[in-house]
């Protein structure tokens, strides 16, 4: 049991992401001080985060350790001297040198990108990373590589364009990790969603050709959006052709993650509207993990799927899997890759485990991503290998709170089948429009290099009774203003 003092003033989220990378939240308690105090320090008039039915009469134990960064030294303000004196101390303490050393953002590669083009170079940003952000060289070469291929084949986005996202929040099942908005509906409630969503379609729409904006990329996520019927999804796509303006459109991908939602009237429908790009995720290729997560197929529907997929004509295939999954080991993992290669993925999405708030997973073990770091490092390690030598290479990441290890998603494409919306949406350097429940627009300022957000209801029945809300909300919030926005 460690006891943790930090100055009130620190930057409370970023020190608490890094200690949790560390330790487990049952194995620490963490305590803020107004100034310098000595480390037996006990908060009189609050009780520690980590022990709120606990009080200081009741709950005083010996520590095995004690971390106090409450000292003149660590007055700063500077948010990365505390992380980096708090790495040190818990490096020492329990023998483990975490990879993205302090780093605890979702965006590494964004990073790595500002450092370059502040340092001038790509060995000094390197140092940076080394010395001052304590990455291990792999991470850091990994993030200046991606950055570096990012900037090959898809430099800085034009002025006028945006990123479009529309969300399908429904899914035939809840999957045990999963936390996005999405939802098991009858196909009454499904029409009323989307009923709100064709009229939001026009509102933006027409606020678009106002401004001179057109889609850059379209992305329609979830859920699950095959979870619509043929009709549904073909006079969806339809509306939304009608809607923007296309010619200039460098990518459009329709997510039809469960293959038994997919069937070769719907593919007939995605090929009939160009769409380039799916996304099929099987997310483990062991039919006893896909019963332990919830799905309701089996490893030969994704098979199939893929392979309906390909007799259609879709030029661009992404498979999503998730290393750390209940049950599997590293053989099993590898074996998931090497099936999904077989079967001619384009893009392989390498996900850590997560153990995220809202899902079912956190109900059954909140600490369960502790328990696998071990086998995703060395899951991730193989996949890596694996997919290297199949011709795939990483050309975007991010991270994730209470990931397993504390590692990160790589996107992995071939023959520089990169996705424009994966990369820019991690850039932040274009503005995003978010359509449906639960989206969360990203309105992006060039000038300042600033972002806002701008959000609609998550619950899809409150978004279809207050549609000309999240309307009129994009249109006085996204635009409106005069500033300049790319």
């Amino acid at each position: 049991m460690y006891k943790i003092i930090l100055r009130e003033n620190v930057n409370r989220y970023s020190c608490e992401g890094l200690i949790k990378i560390f330790l487990r939240p049952d194995l620490y308690d963490l305590i803020y001080a107004p100034s310098a105090v000595s480390d037996d320090f006990w908060p009189e008039t609050e009780k520690t985060p980590a022990r709120k039915n606990k009080d200081r009469q009741e709950y005083q134990p010996n520590y095995e350790a004690v971390i106090n960064l409450t000292g003149d030294e660590t007055a700063s303000t500077d948010k990365n001297a505390v992380k980096r004196m708090l790495y040190s101390r818990l490096s020492a303490l329990t023998g483990y040198c975490h990879e993205w050393g302090i780093l605890t953002g979702v965006r590494p590669v964004k990073l790595a990108g500002e450092i370059v083009r502040r340092c001038g170079s790509f060995s000094k940003a390197r140092k940076e990373l080394l010395d001052f952000y304590l990455l291990s060289p792999e991470k850091a070469d990994l993030i200046l590589d991606i950055y570096h291929y990012q900037q090959e084949h898809l430099p800085k986005p034009p002025h006028e364009s945006v990123g479009l996202y529309l969300g399908i929040p429904f899914c035939p099942t809840r999957c045990l990790y999963c936390a996005f908005t999405s939802n098991e509906a009858k196909p009454e409630e499904i029409e009323r969603y989307l009923k709100a969503l064709h009229r939001e379609i026009d509102g933006t729409a027409d606020a678009m050709r106002m401004k001179g904006w057109y889609p850059e990329s379209i992305y329609i996520g979830g859920g699950t959006p095959t979870t619509l019927t043929a009709l549904q999804l073909d006079e969806l796509l339809f509306h939304i052709e009608k809607a923007f303006d296309f010619s200039r459109l460098l990518e459009f991908t329709v997510e039809a993650g469960r293959p038994d939602t997919i069937d070769s009237e719907k593919l007939a429908v995605i090929q009939k509207h160009n769409i380039g790009r799916i996304s099929i995720n099987p997310q483990s290729m062991k039919d006893k993990t896909l019963e332990i997560i919830g799905r309701t197929h089996k490893s030969s529907d994704i098979e199939r799927a893929f392979a309906e997929a390909k007799e259609a004509g879709i030029s661009c295939i992404n498979a999503d899997v998730i290393a750390g999954l209940q049950g599997e080991d590293e053989n099993d993992f590898v074996r998931t890759l090497e099936k999904i290669i077989a079967m001619g993925a384009e893009n392989i999405t390498v996900h850590t485990l997560a153990v995220k708030r809202a899902s079912k997973l956190v109900e059954m073990d909140k600490d369960f991503h502790y328990k696998q770091a071990a086998m995703v490092a060395k899951q991730l390690a193989a996949g890596r290998k694996l997919l290297k030598e199949h011709g795939y290479r990483p050309y975007y990441l991010y991270r994730q709170k209470n990931m397993a290890g504390g590692l990160e998603n790589t996107g992995y494409c071939k023959n520089d089948t990169l996705s424009v919306y994966n990369i820019r949406i991690m850039e932040e350097m274009q503005t995003i429009i978010a359509l449906g429940a639960g989206g969360i627009s990203k309105v992006y300022y060039d000038a300042e290099n600033r972002l806002e957000r701008v959000a609609n209801v998550s619950n899809y029945e409150i978004y279809i009774e207050r549609i000309e809300e999240m309307i009129e909300r994009k249109k006085k919030n996204l635009f409106q203003e005069e500033e300049t926005i790319c």
